[in-house]
């Protein structure tokens, strides 16, 4: 049989970041997909850091783990969520990682002596790290993401490597599409393109003519207006795609489809277009997204509240499983830092359920402890993700066991009582960027418990990311309570769930759920969780 050459699509942007080449990636990829195309994403990031893992949720948003244990950009969460297919360490690169690569093949004498320089080593480099998924054999089309915007310093050596690359391919097998904005000036009453004519000419001046391209915009784009941009840009009138603001980034596919995107795509790579996406189950699901038949409101007590996209890929299970059992999910988004003892019942009084966010450090937790202890005591159902269960352990052991001065390690490395600890293979660990525990693990769920006949297996696989565990030299106390661990390691002995036996929903997990989570597959206990919010709300209406 003979091998089918893998083909390319570069996604760039311009004007300005957050446009949304992700969304757009992630609906070219599913319309392919949808034809019966085999396709993936990768990201290549501008910024010299190595990988997300170090950056501050603040600065950058959620960082997304792979199931083979890499810290990545949040992108790879909507490739994943949008084509159902887990990502790896090669779907995200950074100039950190570049860089770092090469200045390691310089130090082996892997160049002979020679001057290292941007070209043709740092563009080499990035050429193969691109072609990397392409050369395994499993991909049709891979689209590739560039971070950034066109004409950002950081940016230039990823152009001029994929300017380098199409030339290297061949005519109709690499696709370029350009991202753009289209803004609306309301003293004017009028959309503007000359932002657009400005990026498309950087892009050439780069040495790369755009394709396709495709404008954000407020309001519908006027034909007179795409043609001028079709026209001035030296793209087709029928390459000149708008990309409304849409209600829900699940719309977006849609909107791109009823304007032949994927069939310019396949166009343009001369790929055969036999017959049409197959999208009912997207359609399905954003039916059932929009037309919901309940409502529950879920406080997400965390510490990085101000910046949402820290906890993207937490709502977006809420979405997904909201979508499943047609409910709206209204997150009520607290700060644990305002939480305390005395405020919790006004806080939270309403909320039909709580997720404990994950996290890092000491500020806030006392907050999410007081959560727990509020939930715990009022039968609220609650979810505790990585750092939310280690909190609700602490609650337990100084409210339930006896143990008040019961912490963390993590806070205070001197506690007399540390139910939770560093985990041992951390001890001398002194770099703090991809050390931690990440990636996939097993997980034995014990015969009987709620997190078992949650998941209707006694083996699952979860994504972790987290230094600090529970402590099992308290495993036995908590045994014989009525908080007891659910799911254990099999090969460490690590406690990975936790639930209270007397409670609706009052489960703990080490691993982080959410990272699973898709429009295909909605995750279960996210889906349980809800439906326990949605039983709660409906009791507090008798």
């Amino acid at each position: 049989m003979e091998k089918k050459e893998t083909k390319y699509i570069f996604v760039t942007g311009g004007v300005t970041s957050s446009l949304g080449k992700g969304i757009v990636a992630a609906s070219l990829g599913l319309l392919l997909k949808a034809r019966g195309y085999r396709v993936t994403i990768q990201k290549l990031d501008p910024y010299i850091n190595i990988d997300p893992g170090t950056l501050n949720p603040y600065e950058h948003g959620e960082c997304y783990v792979t199931e083979d244990g890499a810290e990545t950009d949040l992108d790879l969460g909507h490739y994943e969520r949008f084509l159902n297919h887990p990502t790896t360490q090669a779907n995200n690169v950074t100039t950190g990682r570049i860089y770092q690569s090469v200045i390691e093949k310089e130090r082996r004498g892997d160049f002979l002596g020679k001057t290292v320089q941007i070209i043709p080593h740092i563009t080499n480099e990035i050429k193969r790290r691109i072609t990397m998924l392409g050369r395994t054999g499993d991909y049709d089309i891979i689209i590739t993401e560039i971070g950034g915007t066109v004409g950002d310093i950081e940016s230039l050596p990823f152009i001029e490597a994929v300017r380098q690359l199409r030339y290297d391919l061949g005519k109709h097998n690499s696709l370029m599409i350009h991202l753009t904005l289209v803004p609306y000036l309301a003293a004017s009453g009028e959309l503007k393109t000359k932002p657009t004519q400005h990026s498309v000419r950087y892009l050439m001046e780069s040495g790369i003519q755009a394709d396709v391209l495709v404008c954000r915009t407020e309001h519908t784009i006027p034909k007179e207006t795409l043609s001028k941009l079709a026209q001035f840009c030296n793209v087709k009138l029928g390459s000149v795609i708008q990309c409304q603001d849409a209600e829900t980034i699940y719309d977006v596919p849609l909107m791109l489809r009823e304007q032949n995107f994927d069939e310019i795509a396949l166009e343009g790579l001369n790929l055969p277009i036999e017959k049409d996406p197959n999208l009912t189950n997207w359609k399905k699901f954003l039916h059932n997204h929009k037309n919901p038949e309940h409502e529950v409101e879920i406080a997400l007590v965390g510490k990085y509240i101000s910046l949402q996209d820290s906890y993207k890929s937490i709502t977006e299970a809420f979405v997904h499983a909201g979508s499943q059992i047609k409910t709206k999910v209204k997150i009520n988004w607290i700060y644990s830092g305002d939480l305390t003892k005395e405020n919790t019942a006004e806080i939270l009084g309403n909320a039909d359920g709580i997720l404990v966010a994950p996290g890092f450090g000491d500020r806030g937790l006392e907050g999410k402890i007081a959560a727990c202890k509020y939930a715990r005591e009022n039968n609220v159902p609650l979810l505790g993700i990585c750092l939310g269960m280690q909190m609700m352990v602490i609650e337990f052991a100084r409210n339930v066991l006896g143990y008040k001065d019961a912490e963390s390690a993590e806070t205070n490395s001197r506690a007399e009582h540390p139910v939770i600890s560093l985990m041992d293979e951390q001890k001398n660990i002194s770099y703090k960027g991809g050390t931690m525990r990440l990636g996939n693990w097993k997980c034995n769920l014990k015969e009987g418990s709620k997190i078992r006949e949650i998941y209707g297996k006694s083996t699952i696989e979860e994504r972790h990311r987290h230094r600090y565990e529970f402590n099992n030299e308290y495993y036995e106390e908590f045994e014989k309570s009525s908080f007891t661990p659910g799911g254990v390691n099999p090969d460490t002995s690590l406690v990975e769930t936790i639930e209270y036996k007397d409670h609706p929903f009052y489960i703990g997990v080490q691993f982080h759920p959410e990272y699973k989570s898709t429009v295909a597959s909605p995750h279960p206990l996210f889906k349980e969780f809800l439906k326990a919010a949605l039983e709660h709300n409906n009791n507090k209406k008798k």
